[in-house]
């Protein structure tokens, strides 16, 4: 047995299977490169779902990492520390927004989310205790967590996790009409992804997140945008609303913005919103600590440039324009997307997402189905025009075939 199925048969006898890996055992990374226990190199097409925009291995935010791990790691937030105060005015000043709420993980930071708008909603809108109500989109994905999966139209993750969390309205993704007719006295928050990732990577019809904002405005609702995945750069913007000069009540923060180094998330507002908190109405030992603000200042400072944003611009006009060739080949029924990120629908008769993701890991490539024949691509933003084309090269062989 090779060690790569050794490692990967250890790893089923001893984990919980809530994840269909593909069958490859990563040693190293480097860039946009993984290599595995056997020395096989691997373009790495998906970047941890946007964790790593910035590559792997990326020599800014590993020095932030060591210096860090040097001096002081946690202090939990019974304490301050030196590297909280820098992190929380950068990020607002990069949000143009006004408070930071730190958290760990994006499902955190959606689950603070709702805690803070149904707060908002009692205390400042003045809505009857417990009867709070959040629009949410059909098809999203916002974490795994009990209450978030309670507005989940997705049967995997909801069945058999019951009873679910109410004061969800599930409105269709994309619907200005059906939201506006979910909009009551009571509804505090209307929150979706400006790009819905896990669903394939759905981009709204022009004019949707711009409805969102006056229908939400006009009924002094929160437009709260879930840009754990769009956001920070991935779709040529710092963050997705840009692109139709939206910008939200809120936002929630994941991912990139530990840059695949820590886990780092946040909840980003106005101090209207952000400001209903009182000590000890929520709360994480992790959050915030020395280490993720550290790391997570690097990914601010790098966000500023507009490199980043501008490299997904171009990469991404160019991987768009090569997948639209695909559509009249007969072996894809459809490509969407926005800057460097794709969700590819391949035509059933060349094979499942699955079926198309391992025949790209056997030719040296890394991408993820979802939801049975698409598959999403998303590579690091620092990935090379060559090696990205080297990419897509795997990518038509495997059609063609």
């Amino acid at each position: 047995m090779s060690v790569s199925m050794s490692a990967i048969a250890s790893a089923e006898a001893h984990s919980a299977h809530n994840y269909h890996p593909l069958p490859i055992v990563v040693a190293s990374a480097d860039g946009a490169w993984m290599t595995d226990v056997e020395g096989r190199r691997y373009l790495d097409m998906l970047a941890g779902y946007s964790a790593l925009n910035f590559g792997h291995g990326n020599r800014r935010l590993i020095d932030a990492a060591k210096a860090q791990l040097e001096r002081v790691t946690l202090t939990s937030r019974a304490f301050h520390h030196d590297r909280f105060a820098d992190f929380c005015t950068q990020l607002t000043e990069l949000c143009g927004m006004e408070m930071v709420l730190p958290m760990n993980t994006g499902a955190e930071a959606v689950e603070t989310a709702v805690k803070t708008a149904r707060k908002w909603g009692y205390r400042v809108k003045g809505v009857p205790d417990n009867t709070a109500k959040i629009v949410v989109a059909a098809d999203n994905f916002h974490g795994r967590t009990t209450t978030v999966i309670s507005f989940s139209t997705d049967p995997e993750a909801r069945a058999d996790f019951g009873p679910y969390t109410p004061g969800f309205e599930i409105v269709p993704y994309g619907d200005l009409a059906a939201m506006e007719a979910a909009l009551t006295d009571n509804t505090v928050a209307v929150l979706i992804e400006p790009i819905q990732g896990e669903a394939g990577v759905l981009v709204p019809p022009p004019g949707y997140l711009a409805g969102v904002r006056r229908l939400t405005t006009e009924r002094n609702v929160l437009f709260i945008a879930d840009e754990i995945q769009s956001g920070l750069g991935r779709t040529g913007k710092t963050f997705a609303c840009e692109h139709e000069g939206v910008v939200p009540d809120m936002y929630v923060l994941g991912k990139a913005l530990g840059g695949g180094v820590v886990p780092v998330s946040a909840v980003v507002s106005s101090r209207d919103v952000l400001g209903v908190y009182r000590p000890g109405e929520h709360g994480s030992t992790f959050g915030g600590n020395p280490l993720a603000c550290a790391v997570a200042l690097e990914v601010i400072a790098m966000l500023r440039t507009g490199e980043y944003q501008q490299r997904a611009t171009e990469l991404g006009d160019h991987l768009h324009h090569e997948l639209g060739l695909l559509t009249g080949t007969g072996a894809v029924e459809a490509v969407r997307g926005r800057g460097l990120w794709a969700g590819v629908d391949i035509v059933p008769a060349h094979g499942t997402g699955r079926e198309i993701s391992e025949k790209l890991m056997d030719r040296g490539v890394l991408v993820k189905d979802t939801h049975g024949s698409t598959i999403r691509i998303a590579p690091p933003l620092v990935i090379s025009k060559e090696d990205l084309d080297w990419g897509l090269d795997q990518l038509r062989s495997v059609l063609s075939a």
